[in-house]
């Protein structure tokens, strides 16, 4: 509010860097009231009506404007486009998809103390056996699920039987091995309680795992799990893959 014929000028202004706070007090030693931290306070302009004193009151509502202006845009908030990283690859990641279907097999598991487990391969759901000749970026996921869930089994303390172990060590001219597949070399098996075992459905983008746990006397799934796998744990993704002896050419990206 401005009131040019009356005996003061009040209004409203806001902070602004080209007129200082001590310009302002030496228009009058009346009170003068600012708040520098709200932006605003209280003006009083002098109480002589000369055309000087108005050109200075009009002078003074050019800066009030500015201020305004000034304060709304320091009020105003700023936004920032933040771009979100593409997901890593799965390539080598194995281990850690194993793991997380670990951590869902084993955690409601309630066997006796001392159990004895057997890992056994994971085999497709349709043949319930591994195809050497089938031509798939996934092909050797049965096995590495075999050896990862042993890990994994054993870490969490549970006892794992490794059933492919021979009677004695064999030597040949460029390795030494203990273990085999060859059943006339393998050692009498122990005990086993449980089979740690599970199937595979391979599709377009992966692999669905289904891993179960089972008791060996009555045959009942004591524990069970699905995960999907990535295609690319052990390749890159390939644009030309094999399927059932055809090739398929995939266009894009997952």
């Amino acid at each position: 509010m401005a009131q040019l014929n009356g005996t003061s000028v009040y209004g409203t202004i806001f902070a602004s860097p080209i007129i200082s706070k001590a310009d302002w007090m030496s228009h009058s030693n009346e009170r003068q009231v600012f708040d520098m931290g709200e932006c605003m306070g209280i003006f009083q302009l002098p109480t002589k009506h000369s055309a000087r004193g108005i050109a200075k009151s009009i002078a003074m509502a050019g800066v009030i404007a500015v201020g305004i202006s000034g304060c709304s845009s320091f009020d105003s908030t700023s936004t920032t486009s933040v771009s979100v990283p593409p997901p890593p690859s799965s390539l080598g990641n194995v281990e850690y998809e194993t793991y997380l279907l670990a951590n869902e097999l084993f955690v409601n598991v309630n066997a006796p103390q001392g159990a004895r487990y057997a890992v056994v391969g994971f085999v497709p759901a349709d043949t319930m056996k591994y195809n050497g000749e089938e031509q798939h970026p996934m092909m050797m996921l049965g096995h590495q699920l075999e050896q990862g869930l042993i890990t994994e089994a054993t870490k969490r303390g549970y006892v794992t039987q490794e059933f492919k172990l021979s009677n004695d060590i064999m030597i040949s001219e460029d390795s030494d091995r203990v273990l085999t597949r060859d059943i006339e070399r393998l050692s009498a098996l122990e005990r086993v309680d449980y089979y740690v075992t599970g199937t595979m459905l391979h599709q377009q983008g992966g692999s669905i795992v289904n891993a179960r746990i089972i008791n060996v006397q009555t045959k009942e799934v004591v524990a069970a799990a699905t995960r999907f796998f990535p295609i690319d744990l052990f390749w890159e993704q390939e644009q030309v893959t094999s399927r059932n002896g055809m090739l398929y050419r995939t266009e894009g990206t997952r």
